[in-house]
C-alpha cells in the first residue's frame, strides 16, 4: 500500500489544488502535501528493513494483458525518496516567488510528481509509459505558461524530442509484449524473455532513444540547456534534480536486464558518446556567462558518468550510480535554490553582472560554495562516495578501451572545477559591482531549504555506508540479470 500512497497523495491533492482561489493557500497546501509524502517515503524505507511487502497489485487492462503492479525495489526506493525529498524543498527554497494563477501552478507540479513516482514505481510497461506521459504533459504546460520570453517556441522543441522518444518506447513495448508467453506487459514476463541477438539489438535502440533524451547524454541534448534556462526556476528544479533520473530508471529497470546481450554488446558504443558528453558539456559549462546555462551543462556532464558508469556492468559502477542518483539530485537542487535567490533579488543571472556578494550575504555565500564544491565530489561531501565508485567502475569495464574511457571521461573532473571555481569567484568574490537592488542574505525559509542539503551533503559525504546499505542487495541482484557471460562459455 506504501506504493500506491506514494502516487495518490500527489494525484489527489494536485487535481484539490486547482479548486483553490488563494495563492498563499495554494503554496501552502502543496507544501503540506509534499510533507505527507515524504512522511511515507520514510514510512517506507522503515518498513523496508523489516521485510514487509511495500508493493501493490490491482487489476487494471486485464484484456490487454496489463495490470496496475507497482513495486517498491532498491532503486525504486532511491528515486522515490530523492522525489519525495526534493518537492519540499523546492517549495520552501521558492516560497518568495509569485505565481499567476497559483492554484494551476501547484496543481500541475504535485500531478508531474505523481507522475514520476509512477514512472519509479510501475512493474508493467503500459503502466510505466502511462505515467511517463503523465509526469511529461504537467512539464509541458508549466514550461510554456510560466516560462521565460521564448518559452513557446523552447517548449515545442522539449515536447518534440521527448514525445518521439515516447514513441519509440511504445513500438519496442507492443513488440515485446508480443513475444512474452502470456502475452503480458509484466516486467517479471519481460525479464523472462529470450530474444535473438538480432531482435534485442533493434529494440535496444528504440528503448535507448528514448532513456537517452530524457537523461540527456550527447548527442539528444540539445533541448535541455533552452528548457532549464526558459523553464520557471521551480520547474526546472524538478526537471534537472528529479525527471532526468527517468531516464536512468529506464536504463537500470526496463533496458539491460530486459535486453542483456544488445547491452553488452553495444555498450562501447553507449559509453563513447556519455563520455564524449562529458568533456564537451564541461567545455561548454565553461564558456557560459549565464548561471542557468552553465548549470544545466553540469548536469549533462554529471549524467553522462552515471550512464558511461553503467554500461561498464559492473557492481562498483553499478552501486555508484546508484547512490549519486539521489546525491545529485539534491546538490543540484541546492544550486538551483541560490540562482532562483540571485535572480529573483538582483535581477539577473549573468556572472558578468555579479560579483562581490560574499562581502553583503556571506551565509548564502557559504551555502553555495558547500553545494558546488559537493557537486563537484570534493571529499568529504556526498558527490565523493559515488562519483569514485563509478570511476572505478569504468577503469574495470568489461571492453579493451576501459583505461581510455577513464583517463577521457576524468578530464570531467578537471574541467568541473575549473568552471565551478570561475563561478564561485566571479559571482561571490571579486570586485563587487553596482546591482539593480540592494545585498540581502538568505531569508528563513531559504536558510532552512539550504541547511536541510547541507546536512545531507556532509551526512552522506561522511557516512555513505547509509546509501550503499540501502542498494547493496538490488546491486547484486541487478548484475545476475545483466550477466551475459554464460552465452560465451563454450
Amino acid at each position: 500500500m506504501i506504493a500506491f500512497l506514494l502516487i495518490l497523495i500527489p494525484l489527489a491533492t494536485g487535481l484539490l489544488s486547482f479548486l483553490i482561489k488563494e495563492e498563499k493557500t495554494a503554496k501552502a497546501f502543496a507544501f503540506l502535501s509534499s510533507l505527507a509524502t515524504l512522511a511515507v517515503s520514510i514510512l517506507g524505507l522503515t518498513l523496508m528493513k523489516t521485510g514487509s511487502n511495500l508493493n501493490f497489485s490491482a487489476p487494471w487492462m486485464s484484456s490487454l494483458g496489463s495490470s496496475f503492479t507497482l513495486r517498491l525495489d532498491g532503486v525504486g526506493q532511491v528515486l522515490c525518496l530523492l522525489t519525495a525529498v526534493a518537492y519540499p524543498l523546492v517549495l520552501l527554497g521558492t516560497w518568495q516567488a509569485s505565481y499567476k494563477k497559483a492554484q494551476q501552478f501547484f496543481g500541475l507540479m504535485l500531478l508531474a510528481q505523481a507522475g514520476m513516482m509512477g514512472v519509479f514505481l510501475a512493474a508493467d510497461a503500459l503502466l510505466f509509459y502511462f505515467f511517463w506521459e503523465l509526469a511529461l504533459i504537467p512539464m509541458y504546460f508549466l514550461s510554456s505558461i510560466w516560462g521565460g520570453e521564448r518559452r513557446i517556441p523552447v517548449t515545442f522543441k522539449f515536447f518534440v524530442y521527448t514525445f518521439a522518444g515516447s514513441v519509440l518506447m511504445l513500438i519496442g513495448i507492443i513488440y515485446l509484449q508480443a513475444q512474452t508467453a502470456d502475452q503480458s506487459f509484466s516486467l517479471t514476463s519481460f525479464y523472462k524473455l529470450e530474444l535473438s541477438g538480432k531482435e534485442q539489438s533493434w529494440v535496444f535502440w528504440l528503448f535507448f532513444v528514448a532513456f537517452a533524451i530524457k537523461m540527456p547524454v550527447f548527442p539528444f541534448h540539445t533541448w535541455q540547456p533552452d528548457t532549464y534556462e526558459q523553464a520557471p526556476t521551480a520547474t526546472t528544479m524538478i526537471l534537472s534534480g528529479v525527471m532526468v533520473k527517468m531516464g536512468l530508471l529506464g536504463l537500470i529497470r526496463w533496458l539491460m536486464p530486459v535486453l542483456p546481450l544488445a547491452s553488452f554488446q553495444w555498450g562501447d558504443r553507449v559509453m563513447i558518446f556519455a563520455i564524449i558528453g562529458i568533456v564537451y558539456a564541461s567545455l561548454v559549462a565553461i564558456r557560459q556567462n549565464d548561471l542557468k546555462r552553465l548549470i544545466a551543462y553540469s548536469s549533462i556532464a554529471h549524467i553522462g558518468l552515471m550512464c558511461a558508469a553503467l554500461f561498464a556492468e559492473n557492481a562498483s559502477g553499478t552501486q555508484g550510480v546508484m547512490i549519486q542518483l539521489f546525491n545529485h539530485g539534491i546538490n543540484i537542487i541546492g544550486l538551483w535554490i541560490i540562482v532562483e535567490i540571485i535572480e529573483r533579488r538582483y535581477g539577473t543571472r549573468k556572472i558578468s553582472e555579479l560579483g562581490g556578494l560574499a562581502q553583503q550575504a556571506p551565509v548564502m555565500t557559504l551555502f553555495f560554495v558547500v553545494i558546488a564544491l559537493a557537486n563537484i565530489a570534493l571529499p568529504l561531501t556526498n558527490g565523493f562516495a559515488g562519483e569514485f565508485l563509478m570511476f572505478n567502475g569504468l577503469l574495470h569495464a568489461k571492453s579493451n578501451f576501459a583505461i581510455a574511457y577513464t583517463v577521457v571521461a576524468g578530464l570531467g573532473i578537471i574541467l568541473a572545477a575549473v568552471y565551478t571555481l570561475n563561478m564561485i569567484r566571479n559571482t561571490f568574490y571579486g570586485e563587487a559591482v553596482a546591482l539593480r537592488a540592494p545585498v540581502t542574505d538568505l531569508k528563513l525559509n531559504e536558510t532552512m531549504a539550504l541547511s536541510v542539503i547541507v546536512v545531507l551533503i556532509l551526512w552522506l559525504g561522511i557516512y555513505p555506508q547509509s546509501m550503499l546499505d540501502l542498494t547493496d542487495q538490488f546491486t547484486r541482484e541487478w548484475m545476475t540479470k545483466i550477466d551475459v557471460s554464460h552465452l560465451f562459455r563454450k
